[in-house]
């Protein structure tokens, strides 16, 4: 028995409505997460530094005691890259995107395809790669509740990410025609609600879908 066993579906909070229906699922592959979101080769490199610079200062017990623990900090590092990808779970529907993260707590993150304003695709080495989301307005997701599932450096305004995928490109295409088929039911929605005034803004949104379809094609996180 595990902490997922209750899932309904893997890697959602709840069976799905009527009329929703999942294009895809992904986790991290881990040795990718530990190499770009965990930098391991970077920490390697600092304690080979420093395990080179006691050898050539003659102290052989501080260049060994640099490998010794550059030894245990890469293995922490590994082991938690292990259970991110052994714990995580991203879903795309055709209505939502889904983060299941967390290895002690999970939770489930929910991001309505509506609510994303772009996407962009960083690739990885072997088809590998990260999509970062943009989300429209403002919202609560704080950067320390999407750790490491967040775009580096993005403090004030966190940006979801879809770490490590193994086939990011596909995920990428499949993303972008979900949020293109979904964003002229919103405008037919949002118009029948708002008075004929108020109806403009609402026609802007239909030009994300194609600008998030074009920024997905390859550009750069």
């Amino acid at each position: 028995m595990t902490e997922y066993d209750h899932e309904p579906i893997r890697g959602l909070p709840g069976d799905l409505p009527a009329g929703e229906e999942i294009l895809w699922q992904g986790s991290p592959d881990w040795r990718t997460f530990a190499r770009s979101a965990l930098y391991t080769r970077y920490v390697a490199g600092y304690f080979a530094i420093l395990a080179l610079v006691g050898i050539a200062s003659g102290s052989m017990f501080g260049a060994v005691t640099s490998v010794i623990a550059g030894v245990i900090v890469h293995a922490l590092l590994a082991l938690f890259a292990v259970l991110v990808g052994r714990t995580t779970v991203y879903t795309i529907t055709n209505r939502r995107v889904v983060l299941r993260i967390g290895i002690a707590l999970n939770k489930c993150i929910n991001l309505p395809l509506g609510q994303i304003a772009s996407a962009n695709l960083r690739p990885q080495p072997a088809g590998h790669g990260d999509i970062a989301l943009t989300l429209l307005g403002k919202h609560r997701l704080g950067y320390a509740v999407l750790w490491p599932h967040a775009r580096p450096m993005q403090l004030a305004k966190p940006q979801p990410m879809l770490r490590a995928l193994p086939d990011a490109a596909r995920a990428a295409d499949i993303l972008a025609r979900a949020c293109a088929a979904i964003a002229p039911v919103e405008i037919a929605v949002n118009a029948a609600n708002l008075q004929p005034a108020k109806a403009k803004p609402a026609q802007g949104r239909n030009q994300t879908a194609p600008a998030m379809a074009n920024a997905l094609q390859g550009a750069t996180a």
